[in-house]
């Protein structure tokens, strides 16, 4: 099931961006990513729920993160269904970007990669020369997915998880793209 999502402000469209010509998806027809506003919460919290069974981002938290100068919060959109998102967390005086959460609606297999890719472009377009990330050992599709994006493990944390499970850290490096920081409405941290 994929909620609606009202219609965001242009300023918001990362697809220039974030998303070269390529447009179909597993399942997806026209996908464009782009910043999430308040109003995609709902639709958010929803796919977040469905998506984890513990270590939930809860909607107040989601209402901070797309509020932050030091967060970005990207959604994929497909006509008006969520089908997937990316949270990226940047602190200031470092280069390397934080994957905090990625989610793909079961219906849109096939949209992680290209997800994936958007948070890097990101990531360097903010000025970020390398991306980590943490996901828990027993996730194989995603662990799969980012050895197959050329992410390279390089720590294991047990009982990382609020249910004691054991997460891997994996970390690529980006090209910086400074100059591009202020494209689609979005600041340098």
């Amino acid at each position: 099931m994929m909620l609606a999502l009202r219609q965001a402000p242009a300023e918001t469209s990362l697809d220039t961006i974030l998303h070269p010509a390529r447009t179909r998806f597993s399942g997806l027809v026209n996908a464009k990513f782009r910043l999430a506003v308040a109003a995609d919460i709902g639709a958010l919290v929803d796919l977040e729920n469905r998506s984890f069974s513990s270590d939930r981002i809860s909607a107040r938290s989601f209402r901070r993160l797309v509020a932050s100068p030091s967060a970005a919060v990207i959604v994929a959109v497909a006509g008006q269904a969520l089908g997937g998102y990316a949270v990226l967390l940047f602190r200031a005086g470092s280069l390397t970007a934080r994957i905090y959460s990625l989610a793909v609606d079961p219906a849109s297999r096939g949209l992680g990669r290209e997800l994936l890719a958007a948070c890097e472009r990101h990531a360097a377009m903010r000025g970020s020369t390398s991306i980590r990330l943490e996901v828990r050992e027993d996730n194989v599709r995603a662990i799969n997915l980012y050895e197959r994006m050329t992410y390279s493990r390089f720590a294991v944390v047990p009982g990382y998880y609020a249910d004691g499970a054991t997460a891997l850290r994996f970390a690529k490096p980006v090209a910086p793209q400074a100059s591009s920081a202020r494209l689609a409405g979005t600041t340098a941290a």
